[in-house]
């Protein structure tokens, strides 16, 4: 019989790292628990004491890496921790799947086998690319990273597990604290014939927009759909780190308490930075109040 005291350890443990024992096969914490992770922590060459301590945590975190497509719930989700959380949005592909795009090792911050990574902070990037694919592999050439990636018809691609640090945000407190999306848009409008050519239409052209005190040239927007799956990623990342349905108050500039990382919300690339002018355009609020209509 396993001691109360063995219970709670694994109780503390599971709430500190972020553990839950269906990772062992079982639902509750109890006997069968500690059975379980003895027989897991002997087929790894573990002491099989029943606990799971950073050391099982390390190997289980990595065993489920492993096989997260076996473990992919028929249902659209995204994977943060070596677990899936639903999102409201039918069109998502994994870094693991056939179809998926993945970020390479050596371009972000591993945090496997390590706490689970508290994230409060969203990032919007444009890429400056044709298409998720041709950003994915500019990164990866790059030795940069991103989270999320949103193609041209709405496809939303997770490029690797939320609890990694992608290095997207040129600040490292940002890329520690929050993860980041690249929206596909070639930004400029000598393009527009190519979009048009590939079937996917007329891009919006936006006018007038400002940023940093200076107006931008025109240039080419988001797809409707594009923002439809950007919301429905905001609402689902939220739900799984509960951070802040909340914006910077500067609108168009760079944000002190973002800057600092003690921001918790969603932001844009341009109030990290003076260097940067994405999202520029994009009207936050309405994509907020989209999100918050789907929790």
């Amino acid at each position: 019989m396993a001691t109360q005291k063995q219970i709670e350890y694994n109780r503390k443990t599971s709430a500190e790292l972020g553990w839950a024992p269906s990772w062992f096969g079982v639902a509750n914490f109890n006997d069968t628990l500690i059975e379980s992770i003895k027989r897991f922590q002997t087929e790894y060459n573990l002491v099989a004491d029943g606990l799971c301590g950073a050391g099982t945590y390390r190997r289980i975190f990595t065993a489920r890496e492993a096989s997260l497509q076996d473990l992919e719930p028929c249902e659209p989700s995204i994977v943060y921790n070596g677990e899936f959380y639903p999102i409201k949005w039918d069109k998502v592909v994994h870094w693991f799947d056939k179809e998926g795009l993945g970020i390479i090792d050596g371009a972000y911050t591993s945090y496997a086998g390590k706490e689970k990574r508290p994230i409060k902070m969203f990032v919007n990037h444009w890429d400056v690319c044709l298409s998720s694919e041709s950003c994915v592999k500019v990164l990866n050439r790059r030795k940069v990273s991103v989270q999320f990636c949103i193609d041209n018809d709405g496809t939303i691609y997770q490029t690797m597990d939320m609890q990694h640090a992608a290095w997207h945000a040129s600040n490292r407190a940002v890329n520690h604290s929050s993860v980041g999306v690249e929206i596909s848009d070639a930004y400029y409008p000598k393009y527009q014939s190519w979009y048009v050519s590939k079937g996917f239409g007329e891009r919006p052209i936006i006018s007038g927009a400002k940023v940093h005190g200076g107006k931008l040239d025109d240039f080419l927007g988001f797809y409707p759909v594009q923002l439809d799956a950007l919301a429905a990623l905001w609402e689902a990342v939220q739900a799984c780190t509960n951070t802040l349905f909340e914006l910077p108050s500067e609108i168009n500039s760079v944000s002190p308490e973002v800057v600092s990382g003690k921001f918790a919300g969603f932001v844009n690339h341009y109030h990290v930075t003076n260097n940067k002018i994405d999202c520029a355009g994009m009207d936050n609020e309405k994509i907020l109040q989209m999100a918050m209509k789907l929790s």
